[in-house]
């Protein structure tokens, strides 16, 4: 949720007017609408956040803190948080070697099985920010249309995902338009795409076709030696077959990211 989502929830939450709020804190309605509907390019002054959490109820600083953060710039936001991420992952170390003190001052710490425990306890042996994934464009799931796609392999995009347990440095993700591959994907879906994993028969693949054939988003089967199948999941539309040659990139979804409202 963005800060201006957050400060509308809580507004409409205490049955505050954007007239009153906007009074109470000194700006103008207008500005106060384009912060909850996050159409100003910086967040407001320090001083207007201190005043909308005395006027909301928010704790001290806690709008300031939000704001600063979406102040930082994305790469240095990203590293914060994997060096959070593996500052709590040694915290739970910590606390497992606490807990595996020996009983008296003779005994020596059984290491081996500290290991054990700390193995099996997900939050601290499995703990993960993410890696950062570039949403490169919008792939269209209907018939293949012209895209764009930063000459991939991406590097620099608008906007990322963060995807745990990701081992494809190439990985990139695309938001679904159209409904060819409903029901399983609805448009505005986010799906991520493995350059480095093999196609299979069967697999939903980003598929790009060579010349100005576009790309398009379809379920592929290998039907035979020459030609492959592209296969919409939604019924009311057709299979397209192509010869192999005219594919010139077939790279198999591996996670979907959905809204669920």
């Amino acid at each position: 949720m963005s800060l201006g989502e957050i400060i509308r929830q809580r507004r409409e939450q205490a049955g505050i007017t954007q007239d009153r709020l906007a009074a109470q804190v000194g700006i103008s309605k207008p500005y106060l609408s384009n912060i909850e509907t996050g159409k100003t390019k910086n967040p407001p002054s320090d001083g207007v956040l201190k005043a909308m959490e005395k006027a909301l109820g928010f704790q001290p600083d806690e709008l300031v803190r939000l704001a600063h953060l979406v102040r930082t710039p994305a790469d240095v936001r990203d590293e914060h948080e994997l060096l959070e991420a593996e500052l709590n992952k040694l915290r739970g170390v910590v606390k497992e070697l606490l807990s595996c003190r020996p009983d008296s001052q003779s005994a020596g710490l059984d290491l081996d099985g500290v290991l054990v425990r700390l193995q099996a306890r997900s939050n601290v042996s499995g703990i993960s920010a993410g890696v950062a994934i570039p949403l490169i464009n919008k792939l269209a799931a209907g018939y293949p249309r012209h895209f764009t796609d930063l000459d991939y392999p991406p590097s620099v995009a608008d906007e990322y995902v963060r995807c745990v347990d990701m081992h494809d440095s190439q990985a990139f993700a695309a938001r679904v338009v159209g409904d060819s591959m409903e029901p399983q994907y609805h448009e505005g879906d986010i799906v991520v795409f493995s350059p480095n994993t093999p196609a299979r028969s069967g697999d939903d693949c980003f598929v790009r076709l060579e010349g100005e054939g576009g790309t398009t988003f379809k379920r592929f089967y290998s039907d035979d030696e020459a030609t492959i199948r592209l296969q919409p999941l939604n019924s009311k539309y057709p299979a397209e077959v192509y010869p192999r040659e005219q594919i010139t990139g077939l790279w198999p979804a591996i996670l979907r990211i959905e809204r669920l409202r």
